[in-house]
């Protein structure tokens, strides 16, 4: 089995994927992908013309597959471990489901889109639009708060996709707006996700890399 990651410690989706594949000690190699180097950054826009990371690409089956939550799933199916991240029942399998889109959406979104208004040009910046995904994340932050008052894990009592979703996410997010002091049950729950190993791994592996991040 020769399983390779396309992907760049910094990135937000690449830790989803990265905890995934450590809580399952699933074998692969790693391919760091960096825009600033032409060649890097044309071999990658060759394999995925979209130019997003994260990329996984199976040598055994051929297969070259893109988008976070795929690939989990994809590993899920072709190459599953101890952890199944995705669980059997299908009711629970639609609630992690549904989790990892909140996150995707509500808060993974709104974070890219404060960093992405951080590294425009002086002067064309839009204050008002990041003000207003502060506001989505706030409302994201009270979901979220009021959800992990009775749940260990974003979806329930068993870690799943949905907190491999959840962790790169809230790490930003709190870097942008903190809710540390606002909001205890998910302040509780994203140190839960930091003590994980995983999750600890990824952000270990990340700290050459976190100076460049401009939160």
């Amino acid at each position: 089995m020769t399983l390779r990651l396309h992907f760049h410690p910094l990135s937000s989706y690449c830790h989803k994927v990265l905890i995934a594949l450590y809580e399952n000690e699933t074998p692969f190699e790693k391919e760091i992908v960096d825009f600033g180097n032409e060649a890097s950054a044309a071999a990658f826009r060759k394999l995925a013309p979209a130019g997003k990371m994260p990329v996984l690409c199976d040598e055994a089956r051929g297969e070259t597959v893109p988008e976070s939550t795929i690939i989990i799933e994809y590993l899920g199916r072709h190459y599953p471990g101890r952890m199944a991240l995705i669980p059997a029942d299908p009711d629970l399998a639609l609630k992690t489901r549904l989790v990892d889109r909140f996150y995707d959406c509500y808060v993974h979104d709104p974070v890219q889109r404060i960093v992405g208004d951080r590294l425009r040009p002086p002067g064309k910046g839009d204050a008002f639009g990041v003000e207003a995904e502060k506001a989505r994340l706030r409302r994201a932050y009270d979901i979220i708060d009021q959800d992990m008052a009775s749940r260990n894990w974003a979806a329930g009592d068993s870690f799943t996709l949905a907190d491999c979703a959840a962790a790169a996410p809230l790490f930003y997010a709190d870097k942008l707006v903190p809710f540390g002091d606002s909001h205890s049950n998910l302040a509780a729950y994203f140190e839960r996700l930091t003590r994980r190993p995983s999750y600890a791994r990824v952000l270990e592996e990340a700290k050459p890399y976190l100076s460049m991040f401009p939160g």
